[in-house]
């Protein structure tokens, strides 16, 4: 009973009977602790997890709002891809300065923070009525928000929480965006068929919020704020707060941008998001619409990715533990873009075994890339390494928003989507190529 306390209690300070010499935590003088039997790292994973998949209810809209924008606003799509651009850049911009703004002061207050501005920004657009004031409200204020609960936390919370098992935790997390998907695309589908598109705004604004309590009660910045060593690690004391943030984003990146591995992974990871969240997400569902699916059958469809998105990226750190990271993002990648070159003839009014089949691996493929390229950054940058992943995952939204952009496009332009889904598919082959050549040395 007392290990399972020790290690869920949240003293402000290490109990006396738990200290070593001087005072200090038995881990600080080279002896370990013994691990509790519920360690608390899994406690904050789970509000992590939590928080991400609220946080995730934006991810799951843009693609369900093109058809009642467009019919309600008379806004293009590519009108409202912009929107969803800005949202998407933003986001990954924001990235990798909100991982260094949590070294300055703590996972906790920017998790907080972003998840208001996340639930602000999403209820303002109930009373949008100029593409403007989507650009504003969903583009500006949700991208930020949602910068700031991006993969980049999972590398901080993962490094300052875990010494084994990162690989597998960052999986869980990264998953917790996938659940979120897989609870809101249906919700979201029928409050729009039924009832209009601002209730669903307001949903997403209310699944946000309701996560904030969670946040402050639970989430704690580092172990030492509670006495503890890291998960299978030495105790080590809090690191006093970093200052000058940006500017130490700025100077890793310099750093960084210096070296090859760094483009190569930039670059696949742009394409990564360009077959996901800037293609599939945004504009899977009014793809398969176009051709007689309803869009609460295709946002059904979305949901299950989800689903297998939970199981594929939860293995994918199982894999990232154990092999070559290089490999296992060749293999991803090269399977996702035959199966986008597949997806055009699977398009029909009804929903087919086949397409069940490529909804299934598309799930299981869906960010199973991100467990092997934070690990390469981690292996090639070290400390650095959460920073510098935070602008491999800004290629990634730029990748994204440029494709929700252009996809509505090709769509206006030429009244289908087959040529967007092509062209993903000899991307990714690209990203194929350039993961497999990045080198194993560590950049100067």
């Amino acid at each position: 009973m007392l290990p399972v306390m020790t290690g869920l209690t949240t003293p402000t300070s290490p109990e006396p009977a738990t200290t070593g010499e001087a005072g200090a935590p038995p881990e600080a003088t080279g002896r370990r602790r013994r691990a509790p039997l519920l360690h608390r790292a899994w406690l904050v994973a789970a509000v992590g997890f939590v928080a991400l998949m609220g946080a995730a209810a934006f991810g799951s809209a843009p693609g369900l709002l093109i058809e009642p924008l467009n019919s309600e606003l008379g806004w293009s799509r590519a009108t409202i891809g912009l929107g969803v651009s800005v949202q998407l850049a933003l986001y990954g911009l924001t990235a990798p300065f909100a991982a260094a703004l949590m070294d300055r002061i703590g996972m906790r207050r920017v998790l907080a923070g972003a998840l208001l501005v996340i639930a602000g920004g999403a209820l303002l657009t109930v009373n949008m009525t100029e593409p403007w004031h989507f650009v504003l409200c969903w583009g500006v204020l949700v991208g930020v928000g949602t910068g700031c609960i991006a993969p980049s936390f999972t590398a901080t919370l993962t490094s300052r929480w875990f010494v084994e098992r990162r690989g597998l935790v960052t999986g869980i997390l990264t998953a917790g965006a996938a659940s979120g998907q897989l609870v809101f695309l249906p919700l979201l589908s029928w409050l729009i068929e039924n009832h209009g598109w601002r209730p669903a705004s307001v949903t997403v604004a209310l699944s946000a919020a309701v996560v904030l309590p969670l946040v402050l009660l639970f989430l704690r910045d580092h172990p030492a704020d509670v006495g503890l060593a890291p998960y299978g690690g030495d105790f080590v004391a809090k690191p006093a707060p970093l200052r000058g943030a940006a500017l130490r984003t700025v100077t890793v990146l310099a750093r960084a941008a210096r070296t090859g591995p760094f483009w190569l992974l930039a670059g696949a990871f742009a394409i990564c998001g360009a077959s996901t969240n800037g293609l599939i997400k945004t504009h899977f569902v009014p793809a398969v619409h176009d051709h007689g699916m309803s869009m609460t059958a295709g946002a059904t469809l979305l949901a299950v990715i989800g689903v297998f998105d939970i199981i594929g990226t939860i293995f994918s750190g199982w894999l990232t533990d154990r092999f070559n990271a290089r490999v296992l993002l060749g293999v991803y990648y090269v399977l996702r873009g035959l199966a986008l070159m597949a997806l055009p003839s699977l398009m029909s009014a009804e929903v087919e075994p086949p397409m069940v089949l490529f909804i299934v691996f598309y799930g299981l493929d869906w960010v199973a890339t991100v467990p092997p390229t934070l690990a390469l950054c981690r292996e090639l940058w070290g400390d650095d390494g959460p920073i510098v992943f935070g602008w491999v995952l800004a290629s990634h939204q730029v990748g994204a928003a440029v494709v929700a952009w252009a996809g509505g496009l090709v769509r206006d332009l030429t009244g289908t989507y087959d040529a967007v889904w092509f062209g993903a598919g000899a991307l990714c082959a690209a990203a194929a190529a350039m993961s497999l050549v990045v080198r194993k040395a560590t950049p100067v």
